[in-house]
Formats: C-alpha cells, sequence, structure tokens
C-alpha cells in the first residue's frame, strides 16, 4: 500500500455464469443460423412476388444475422484474457458492437422509409397470399430466436439488442401476414409500402433506448442501472470511513462495471485498513461493481486532485 491505493478487483463472476455462457453461445449460433436461412427464403419470394415488404424485412434480417454474429464475436473477445497492452482485455468489443448495431438499423431505417414512399409512387402489384405465408414463417423463426436471448436480456446490453431485433422482427413479420391478407382480398397494393413505414417506425422506436445506452457506456458514463448516490451511501456505512470523493464509475463491458474513490479514512483505524477494503469490496459486489480500485486518505492528508471535492 505505498502507492497510496488499494486495487481490489473481484473475478469470481465469470465462473459463476458458466452454464449462461454457454446458453448464450449456442443462442447466438442456433439465431445466426436460423435468421440466415429466413434472409434466402426472403430474397427468393420477394423478387417472385414482387414484396417490398418482404424485400426490405430481409435486408433488416441480414442486418440482424451481421447483428448477431458481431455480437457473437464481442461475447467471444470479451473473454479473452487481459495482456500487457489490452489490460483489461477485450471486454469492451460488446459495448462497441451494442452502438454498432444500433446506428446500422437506424441506417436501415432510412432506406425502408426512402423505398417505401418510391415504392408508394409506382403503385407496383404484389402477391399477397405469398408474402403472408412467407412471413408467417418469420413470426416462428424470430420467436425462437427470441425466446433464446428473453432470459439475459435484463443482464447484457449487448444480449439485449439481439433480442431486441428477434423480438421486433416477429412484430414486423405479424404485421406484413395482415398486410398481405388485405392485399390478397382488397388489391390495396399500397398497403404493401404502408407496412414498410410501419415496419421502419417500430424499428426506430425499439433502438432508441439500445442507441442511447450504448452511446453513454461508449463516452464511459455511469452505467444505466447504477446510481451514484447510493453508491456513496453505502461506502459511507463502512466502519471508519468519513467520506468518499473523486469516485467514478464506468462500464467494463456490456456485464462488468468498474470504480475508483478516494476513501477517507479516520486515522485511529488506519490499522484495520485491510478489513476496511474487504467490506467496501463486498458492498459494491452487492451493487453490480466488478472492478474497484480505492485510494485511502487518512484524515490530515490533503488531497491533491482537482477534482476532489466532495
Amino acid at each position: 500500500m505505498s502507492d497510496g491505493h488499494d486495487h481490489s478487483h473481484h473475478h469470481h463472476h465469470h465462473h459463476d455464469h458458466a452454464p449462461k455462457l454457454d446458453h448464450l453461445n449456442t443462442a447466438f449460433i442456433v439465431g445466426i443460423i436460423l435468421n440466415s436461412a429466413f434472409v434466402i427464403i426472403e430474397v427468393v419470394a420477394g423478387f417472385m412476388t414482387k414484396s417490398l415488404s418482404l424485400l426490405t424485412d430481409a435486408g433488416h434480417n441480414l442486418g440482424d444475422v451481421a447483428g448477431l454474429a458481431l455480437a457473437l464475436l464481442a461475447f467471444k473477445l470479451s473473454k479473452v484474457n487481459s495482456s500487457d497492452k489490452y489490460t483489461y482485455g477485450y471486454k469492451r468489443s460488446t459495448i462497441m458492437v451494442s452502438f454498432f448495431n444500433a446506428v446500422v438499423l437506424f441506417a436501415a431505417v432510412a432506406f425502408i422509409v426512402y423505398e417505401a414512399v418510391m415504392r408508394l409512387m409506382s403503385q407496383e402489384q404484389v402477391n399477397g397470399a405469398a408474402m403472408a405465408w412467407v412471413s408467417f414463417i418469420g413470426i416462428g423463426i424470430n420467436s425462437v430466436t427470441a425466446w433464446l436471448f428473453v432470459k439475459d436480456k435484463d443482464t447484457d446490453l449487448n444480449v439485449k439488442g439481439a433480442y431486441l431485433h428477434m423480438a421486433m422482427d416477429a412484430i414486423v413479420s405479424f404485421g406484413v401476414v395482415i398486410s398481405g391478407i388485405i392485399i390478397y382480398f382488397s388489391h390495396l397494393y399500397w398497403i404493401d409500402s404502408v407496412v414498410s413505414l410501419v415496419i421502419a417506425a417500430v424499428i426506430l422506436r425499439g433502438t432508441w433506448s439500445l442507441l442511447i445506452d450504448s452511446l453513454r457506456l461508449e463516452m464511459d458514463g455511469v452505467p444505466k442501472k447504477i446510481n451514484i448516490d447510493k453508491i456513496k451511501e453505502e461506502l459511507l456505512k463502512g466502519k471508519g470511513v468519513v467520506d468518499v470523493h473523486h469516485m467514478h464509475v464506468w462500464a467494463l463491458s456490456t456485464t462488468e462495471n468498474a470504480l475508483t474513490a478516494h476513501i477517507v479514512i479516520d486515522p485511529e483505524f488506519m490499522p484495520t485498513f485491510d478489513a476496511i477494503k474487504r467490506d467496501l469490496r463486498h458492498r459494491l459486489q452487492h451493487m453490480d461493481i466488478n472492478h474497484c480500485t480505492l485510494e485511502p486518505e487518512f484524515g490530515t492528508v490533503e488531497c491533491k486532485q482537482q477534482d476532489c471535492a466532495p
């Protein structure tokens, strides 16, 4: 402790979740295979029936396949051990992929809207029955894939991105089934373009939170579920802790968070600081902080950091 810093790291997190890792690995692979097959079906059927809804949905599903592949890659990279050049390993890749997936979806929305407007002006005829049947298959494939991720979607932003894509695609496919049925019976071909616009709106609404959350983590902002005030309040409960300042919290990955803080200790408790830090580390683990670096200050020591003011 000669440098005045205590590096308290919690490494049990990975071992406790080993079964979960196997489950997610399988989920990503199954999702990629199922959706790749469905993209081929939609493209063929889209050209045969001249359906913009099917082609735009195929394009979106292709983006989902790429997104799932990137999410799987980031998931794998996040488990790679640290090195001299990357002291935290490649954990941040999960954040980068979450942000990239959100940006790609917004670009897809712009393309869908443009194509829908162009098709609305040309009023091309489409095969409503074929649209409905192909999209009906899509409901099943997207629902199954979404179900594979539902268990872990609230604990990992990367998984949440995959889940949102699949769940939205199931809803979108349902919309295309409805429009196909309407077109088959009424021959109102403009319905196809309207459904494409609705698809764009659904994607936009569903991915907004993903974009904001991933952007926050990219900028080293405090993760959404972390409350700085509550963490400080919990640390102040530690024996001998007088004050907490110069505190920073950021995300190492979409599942792991880190904290650094200056802990002011009553001088009379200096001999027991090892016990104090173990208690503080334990408290932080229960507040979703996996890695912490605590710098002790003993009353008489004045903090020289510019942003040390409480």
